[in-house]
């Protein structure tokens, strides 16, 4: 069995966010069963360069699964729908020779297209922007052990910090929602003892901002947890839902005092 693939890619080209996009076939020759997604894409971009052709644009950083940037869709499925693989981590040796494989960017309202397979996720830094910290006074450095944290908050803590920010949850959700991902970020923060001082406001805010950024409502279909390269729960969603109704009582309850003492 040879360990070279020719391969039929049927690839988004899209100039601009206004210019409407288009596949675009391209024929790819001698492909390693050992190369990653992201090196067969290169081997691509090298034939196009050599042909004086404009290079296929895609967004890449790490190429290790961690930071999140390797974003497309592959035969329909975020990164691929290899259990627990990011796109950088997909290999060429799942394709078979001969294959046709479609390559898109997600496809979600709050992550317009800037070029060909490349979005625009910076709906995502809002939501985090809105209250995903704490603003604790720590003054010097705070001896490690000056807060305890029983092992099953931070077991729960750090799997939901292992989100890395991707958008597959949003591009495998039917709605577009952000969900998942919102609640991985206030799940990790509120499940540790530093977490609780703003955890009402904080849920608010990052919800709202959520909203505010164009992401369509959870519906629960549950494919953000199947797409997760991380493997996010989605107990999270449970937790963020059961949070924002207290927030959103507390408001209420504050409100009405107020207007009670004016």
């Amino acid at each position: 069995m040879s360990d070279l693939l020719d391969l039929t890619l049927h690839v988004w080209r899209q100039p601009n966010p206004k210019t409407p996009g288009k596949l675009v076939t391209y024929k790819v020759q001698g492909v390693s069963t050992h190369a990653s997604f992201l090196e067969m894409l290169d081997i691509l971009n090298e034939q196009l360069n050599a042909k004086g052709e404009e290079p296929v644009a895609f967004d890449h950083d790490c190429r290790e699964g961690i930071c999140g940037t390797c974003s497309l869709m592959i035969n329909g499925r975020p990164h691929g729908g290899q259990r627990a693989t990011t796109t950088c981590q997909l290999h060429m040796r799942v394709f078979r020779n001969n294959d046709e494989i479609w390559i898109e960017p997600w496809r979600a309202a709050a992550f317009p297209v800037i070029k060909d397979l490349c979005v625009d996720r910076t709906a995502f830094d809002r939501v985090i922007a809105a209250g995903g910290f704490i603003t604790a006074n720590a003054g010097s450095a705070p001896d490690a052990n000056d807060v305890l944290v029983p092992k099953e908050s931070a077991d729960r803590a750090m799997d939901a910090a292992a989100c890395i920010g991707c958008g597959a949850c949003v591009a495998a959700c039917p709605n577009g929602s952000a969900m998942l991902f919102v609640a991985a970020k206030l799940a990790h923060l509120h499940h540790l003892p530093q977490g609780q001082s703003e955890k009402e406001h904080r849920t608010k805010s990052m919800v709202g901002v959520m909203d505010a950024a164009g992401f369509g409502n959870c519906s629960n279909h549950y494919e953000c947890e199947a797409a997760c390269p991380k493997q996010i729960p989605r107990d999270v969603m449970a937790l963020t839902n059961r949070d924002y109704a207290k927030a959103a009582f507390i408001h209420r309850d504050r409100e009405t005092k107020s207007d009670g003492a004016g």
